[in-house]
């Protein structure tokens, strides 16, 4: 059984909506002048570790965007492994080793949760992580955590009635302030 991690920059107060600078945010970028030589080591080891990249419509196409034309370990891992899209809109795609979910999307997650292999990893893609936590696919919750209050913007967590607790895994200090906190949840 593959293991479904979420990564995700966050700022103190959940949010984590525009980290690089996507436009129509308020604080875009954000995650620019605290990123350090340390975190990107981090965020290669972990793509490195994946096997399939899972991703939301928006991500993706934030993705397909830029990865294709980059170079280094970290483009090469991500333009050649396998990729999964949720979408009902997208249709196809021609950015490589890549499928489309249209439909039934947590049980064809659920599926490939089950088969053999290494990590699924899901970056950005808001809405279909909180999917994911809901239906409780979500093995690990790898959180880059900014020292910001961005009092603002699309949050990790989805509202709920019901509380989720999670176990801290491990935390990692890195230079700026940020934290790299691994959790699961208390009842795996």
């Amino acid at each position: 059984m593959r293991k479904l991690i979420v990564t995700e920059f966050v700022s103190l107060d959940g949010v984590m909506e525009a980290p690089g600078g996507e436009p129509g945010y308020a604080h875009s970028g954000w995650v620019g002048a605290l990123f350090s030589d340390e975190l990107g080591r981090y965020k290669l080891e972990e793509q490195l570790a994946a096997e399939v990249l899972l991703l939301g419509r928006n991500t993706y196409e934030s993705f397909f965007g830029a990865w294709p034309t980059r170079e280094g370990p970290m483009a090469e891992k991500i333009n050649t492994m396998e990729k999964v899209v949720v979408s009902s809109t997208l249709g196809t795609s021609d950015w490589a080793n890549t499928t489309v979910i249209e439909a039934d999307a947590m049980a064809q997650i659920a599926a490939l949760k089950g088969g053999d292999g290494g990590p699924i990893l899901v970056a950005g893609s808001r809405t279909l992580a909180q999917a994911l936590l809901v239906a409780g696919l979500v093995d690990e919750l790898h959180l880059q955590v900014f020292p910001l209050l961005l009092g603002s913007g699309l949050r990790i967590y989805p509202e709920s009635p019901e509380k989720t607790s999670l176990e801290l895994v491990e935390s990692k200090p890195l230079p700026g302030g940020v934290l790299a906190q691994t959790y699961r949840p208390a009842s795996r």
